[in-house]
């Protein structure tokens, strides 16, 4: 029998390109899960851009990987964004780490990504872990659909705002929080989706100490009220049911054309006001247009 090219091609595809962005995931506590490909692109790549070079340092060193390192972090983004682009012009390679995970999510990767997408620099992923992800699926809610909304704002109004919005979100939710923040977050958390509604706290993820506690808000208030948090958390947190979502909305008693109609009185546009009452009812702009249209 004759062997399959199919190790040859994978060499081809593997291969680290010059003049490339590579996002690379590293792990979130387990060093095994960093994969055998982002081992390959950290050691081939010209240089890596690292959230903190130090912690970066010390993962490459688990793997006896030697690279040139510069700092890319929320501070100092817009300058050392255009030093590692004008880099990749010119035919260097680059790996963009973060402390752990996933690059561009919930941090400044998406602004270098955009930067690079701008001027055609090519961008592409070496895949691996992710801590949202992962606590959602170990989380035992919904997963079919679900929305990311990272860090809250450490503004009491905003983030308090914020969460008045997502009161009706039927979707899963997904939160990162800091363990000295925790508590705060659970009681704004509770006040604005009431104590029933169910989340899962996920905290060091992939870790020896790994924990995903199931309760409702309101006993997570109280437990925290009690225990210390540790760790970083992902708090995954159930949508509102169907009910929920509608209890309260002024609109609760119209139909959708009356819906619309009171948008347009406030002064919008008749396709602003249609694309208002769909976000407000969870459905499609098409099925809101076609109720007006049919009027």
């Amino acid at each position: 029998m004759n062997p399959t090219p199919t190790n040859d091609r994978d060499e081809e595809k593997n291969r680290v390109e010059g003049g490339t962005l590579y996002l690379v995931a590293t792990p979130i506590g387990n060093l095994s899960d960093l994969s055998p490909r982002a081992v390959k692109v950290l050691s081939e790549v010209d240089f890596i851009a690292a959230e903190d070079t130090r912690n970066t340092a010390k993962l490459l060193a688990c793997f006896d990987i030697r690279k040139p390192m510069v700092s890319y972090f929320e501070h100092n983004k817009r300058e050392r964004g255009e030093v590692i682009a004008a880099r990749l012009a010119d035919g260097e390679a680059c790996a963009l780490v973060t402390d752990a995970g996933t690059p561009a999510i919930s941090d400044p990767g998406e602004d270098l990504v955009a930067l690079c997408a701008e001027r055609g620099i090519p961008v592409t992923s070496v895949p691996g872990p992710i801590a949202s992800i992962t606590a959602l699926t170990l989380s035992g809610l919904p997963t079919g659909r679900f929305c990311f909304e990272g860090f809250l704002s450490v503004n009491k109004a905003e983030r308090r705002e914020r969460l008045e919005e997502l009161r009706t979100e039927r979707r899963t939710m997904l939160f990162h929080e800091a363990p000295h923040k925790l508590r705060t977050t659970l009681a704004d958390l509770a006040a604005a989706f009431g104590a029933d509604r169910r989340i899962a706290l996920c905290r060091e993820l992939t870790k020896r100490n790994e924990e995903v506690l199931r309760m409702t808000l309101g006993e997570a208030v109280a437990y925290y009220a009690e225990t210390d948090p540790r760790g970083e958390y992902v708090l995954v947190v159930d949508g509102a049911s169907k009910t929920a979502a509608t209890d309260g909305a002024f609109w609760a008693d119209m139909d959708i054309p009356a819906h619309v109609a009171f948008y347009i009185a406030q002064g919008m546009s008749k396709s602003d006001a249609i694309k208002k009452a769909a976000k407000d009812r969870g459905v499609p702009k098409n099925t809101v247009y076609q109720q007006v249209l049919g009027k």
